[in-house]
């Protein structure tokens, strides 16, 4: 295929990761008004984002098996416009309970993007896999920024429901253009069959990368989540907890160049875990100016940690005839730490009447595993 298209595609990879964490976290400067109007607790609210954990949790799995049968294009063909209306549809809800729905079916379209990408990147950019899923890892990044920043603009010019509908739309648009633009030439005759698939559980590498997703993605989405409202308490403009997916922007593409150049991981992942630990715990106390910076360091180690996950089932020589299943299953098992951690961290608040114990947990929970992990790679 030609050049052009090669680039094409990427930049679609791009674009949907930007999508999907746009659609994700554009609740979250939300907060506030979505709890006064529908009389909800922090619990309740940390709830809404993870309904759409539970269906990535469910449908990850299932995406990641069928990827590799049928192929990529064919199946985001049909969970992009599944997200495009789901996401319009949280506009339209009335209750509590129709949010919690359809944010739950936005999660069943979503969920086919992570086992899918690392396809794309296997099949247009197999000489730099490191580099090419930073380029999409800082796709999520943008959409996280624009999900935590304009929305907050946005909430100044209109009402919340408004602009889900317009982020919908918008969903809706990427959908008609990946049906008319995007190819692949990528043979999907995966010998995987459903026992097969049973045996990828027995990989060390597999459950390695789970509890590296658990914790990076449960850290950030967490921190994503919860980081306007917090900076609210603490008497701070919302708009600064953009700084978090800044470091999230800047780990994609440096972390993949690194992952390219060096293939020693086990030193390079142990210092994501002490650096995770400590911006984390700062944010507690911080003043704003050092705040700031902890938020950057924040996002850029759980997002370090997610790209050197996402690189090896596509590198690996045993893994990767499996990329789209092996995804699959680290990144739906993964979703259990952003499906339960938001609605932690919104209890403890409840519970303490502060966010200093919500934060703590936060911080072991990157520091730990990261720090641990490390210890299965060689130098």
């Amino acid at each position: 295929m030609s050049e052009k298209h090669k680039w094409i595609m990427i930049s679609f990879s791009f674009i949907i990761a930007f999508l999907l964490h746009l659609l994700l976290f554009a609740t979250a400067p939300m907060a506030t008004l979505i709890m006064r109007e529908m009389n909800l607790s922090y619990a309740s609210f940390g709830f809404i984002f993870s309904a759409a954990m539970v269906s990535l949790i469910i449908f990850r799995l299932f995406w990641g098996f069928i990827s590799d049968k049928v192929g990529y294009v064919k199946i985001l063909k049909v969970a992009l416009p599944v997200s495009a209306v789901s996401a319009m549809l949280r506009g339209l809800s009335k209750s509590y309970i129709q949010l919690l729905f359809s944010q739950f079916f936005l999660g069943v379209g979503l969920a086919v993007v992570l086992p899918c990408l690392p396809l794309l990147v296997k099949e247009w950019f197999p000489e730099k896999p490191g580099f090419s899923t930073g380029i999409y890892i800082s796709g999520f990044a943008i959409g996280n920024v624009t999900a935590l920043g304009l929305t907050s603009y946005l909430l100044e010019l209109t009402n919340w429901r408004t602009i889900l509908l317009i982020y919908g739309f918008i969903a809706l648009i990427l959908s008609v253009f990946w049906w008319i633009f995007a190819k692949s030439n990528l043979k999907t005759r995966s010998n995987i069959k459903l026992k097969n698939f049973i045996k990828l559980f027995k990989f060390k590498q597999v459950w390695i990368l789970t509890f590296f997703l658990i914790a990076s993605m449960g850290t950030y989405d967490t921190l994503a989540t919860w980081m306007p409202k917090i900076l609210e308490m603490k008497g701070f403009n919302k708009v600064f907890s953009s700084f978090l997916p800044l470091g999230f922007f800047i780990a994609g593409p440096t972390t993949g160049f690194i992952l390219d150049k060096v293939k020693s991981r086990k030193g390079f992942i142990a210092s994501l875990g002490l650096i995770s630990f400590i911006s984390i715990i700062n944010l507690i106390y911080a003043p704003l100016s050092i705040l700031i910076l902890c938020l950057f360091l924040a996002g850029f180690t759980s997002i370090s940690m997610l790209t050197v996950s996402l690189t090896m089932p596509a590198e690996d020589k045993q893994l990767s005839p499996y990329a789209g299943s092996i995804t699959g299953i680290v990144s739906s098992l993964g979703n259990i730490g952003p499906f339960i951690m938001p609605v932690i961290f919104g209890f403890l608040i409840d519970v303490t009447g502060g966010f200093q114990a919500s934060i703590i947990t936060i911080a072991f929970l990157a520091g730990v595993t990261f720090t641990l992990g490390s210890k299965a790679f060689s130098n």
